[in-house]
């Protein structure tokens, strides 16, 4: 049994926000659990090619946006999932923080970091 609380856990400066990273592939449970926060008023461009991710919003709102433009309202209680790899935007209102619990598989290693740049999609 793994019982891990957040003063005990991997904290990774994403580079919009911080990524509290309580599952790691060491653990070896096949995939990542993340309390995430995206500071307010940011705008990331995100690709994930090794892991698929499912995030829940908890606090604040936002918006996903896919490559063809298609804007999705974030706030709590809603659900999206990156099921194909998908490059996206993910925008924090100006508001507030926007915080998600995310899970990626396979397992992120915990060092992972982005290189937020507005030409390309950061990418691991």
């Amino acid at each position: 049994m793994i019982i891990r609380e957040l003063d005990d856990v991997t904290t990774v400066d994403w580079g919009n926000g911080l990524s509290r990273r309580f599952l790691l592939e060491s653990d070896g449970m096949g995939y990542s659990i993340t309390d995430t926060t995206v500071r307010a008023g940011t705008m990331a461009r995100l690709e994930y090619r090794r892991h698929l991710e499912a995030c829940y919003c908890l606090e604040g709102e936002g918006s996903v946006i896919d490559l063809a433009g298609n804007t999705y309202p974030i706030r709590p209680g809603v659900l999206y999932a990156l099921d194909k790899h998908d490059p996206h935007c993910l925008v924090a209102g100006p508001h507030g923080d926007l915080r998600l619990v995310c899970v990626f598989s396979p397992a992120l290693r915990g060092d992972e970091q982005h290189n937020i740049d507005p030409e390309g999609f950061s990418q691991y």
